[in-house]
């Protein structure tokens, strides 16, 4: 996306974790079937499923999102004005960010098959969070759709 178009991205989870859950469900419906033969495995297997199918995809509608001089990530948002100093991190530098050199006041949106993320300073004198840390799949696109917000301070 071009920077007047701003930023958006949906951190879904990977085809391998719908892969494996499949075959997870496919595990329980065989211990199933064996042990309660009938329709009843059935609905087991479908419950186990439907249940799989949610939890997959409300972990990953996690969104970040820079429009209209706001940026939003998961359920927390910021006006511009607040943005300060934003940084892309590869995977070495995300990883000492999110652990040995973390601040416990931090706000983070981590997903833990996205290696990279970007740390944006918070510069609002009333919060207590002295940055964001949001995990991207385009790290440096995130931090020019960031860096392009008009500030008005």
């Amino acid at each position: 996306m071009s920077k007047s178009q701003g930023y958006d991205e949906r951190l879904a989870v990977p085809l391998r974790w719908w892969a494996q859950g499949t075959m997870l469900v496919a595990t329980l419906w065989l211990t199933v079937v064996v042990a309660v033969p009938g329709p009843t495995a059935w609905v087991v297997t479908g419950v186990a499923l439907a249940l799989l199918a949610l939890l997959l995809w409300s972990y990953g509608d996690a969104r970040v999102v820079v429009r209209d001089g706001w940026f939003q990530a998961g359920r927390a948002r910021i006006e511009a004005e607040y943005v300060g100093e934003v940084a892309a991190l590869d995977a070495e530098q995300t990883r000492l960010v999110a652990g040995r050199d973390a601040d416990a006041r931090a706000y983070l949106l981590l997903r833990p098959y996205l290696h990279r993320a970007v740390k944006v300073e918070v510069v609002d004198p009333a919060d207590p969070t002295p940055y964001w840390l949001v995990s991207s799949r385009h790290p440096e696109a995130l931090a020019d759709a960031l860096t392009a917000l008009p500030k008005t301070r």
